[in-house]
This record gives structure tokens, C-alpha cells and sequence, in this order.
């Protein structure tokens, strides 16, 4: 074993203030499928995954978002530009505007808390 043995991202995980506000989101905006949505009710406590190929994003009020600039997930999207036309509609502003880099095309947004997210297309090969 080396170090640890760390194997896998097991999630990556943004804290909001709002979860209905943000499933609808991440869901019916982004157009993600939650996979599980578990609530402790004696906590009001709720966490949501959604299972994105071989990874998992997750939300919860479980902490207090901290306002500072924190890890960001990139969601490959397979057309760029129509994923950005549809969040436009959906009045989600760009953080960024289109960059390129030579393997890939990627523009920030941010979730109604302000956490950021990568937009990212992968040149095809």
C-alpha cells in the first residue's frame, strides 16, 4: 500500500443554504438524476448525490457554506455551447467567459450559492 491507500474520489460535495432551491438546480436546470436524497429530520439536515459517470456530487446544509473560494467540480457536458444557451435561459450568469486550452473548452458558472462549477467539453480526438 502506498500512502493510505486512497482509491477513488468518493464525492465531491458543496454546501448550500437552501436544498429545495438547489435540487432544482442541479437537477431540473443542470439536468442532473439524484440518485439519493436523505434527510435527519431531528438535525434538518439533508444530503443529496447525484452519481455523474464514475463519480458522485453531492449537496447538503450539512455545513455552512464559507464564502471563501473553495474545490470545484468540472461537469463534462457533450456541447459547450448549448449547455451555456440553455443555462443563459435559465438566467445563470457566466463567471467566465469560454476559454480553450489544447485538449478542451470550459466556461465557470455557480449554483445559487455561489459555488462554482466547471463547464467542460473535451476537443474531439
Amino acid at each position: 500500500m502506498k500512502g493510505i491507500g486512497v482509491k477513488a474520489i468518493a464525492f465531491v460535495g458543496y454546501p448550500v443554504t437552501d436544498v429545495d432551491r438547489a435540487k432544482d438546480f442541479y437537477g431540473r436546470v443542470l439536468g442532473l438524476d439524484c440518485t439519493m436524497d436523505h434527510e435527519v429530520p431531528e438535525q434538518r439536515i439533508r444530503w443529496i448525490e447525484y452519481d455523474i459517470g464514475a463519480g458522485t456530487l453531492a449537496i447538503s446544509n450539512a455545513w455552512a457554506p464559507g464564502g471563501q473560494s473553495g474545490p470545484s467540480a468540472a461537469l463534462e457536458v457533450e456541447d459547450l455551447d448549448a449547455a451555456l444557451e440553455w443555462l443563459k435561459s435559465e438566467g445563470v450568469a457566466l463567471k467566465s467567459e469560454v476559454m480553450a486550452s489544447p485538449s478542451c473548452r470550459f466556461a465557470v458558472i455557480a449554483d445559487p450559492d455561489g459555488n462554482e462549477l466547471i463547464l467542460h467539453q473535451h476537443h474531439p480526438s
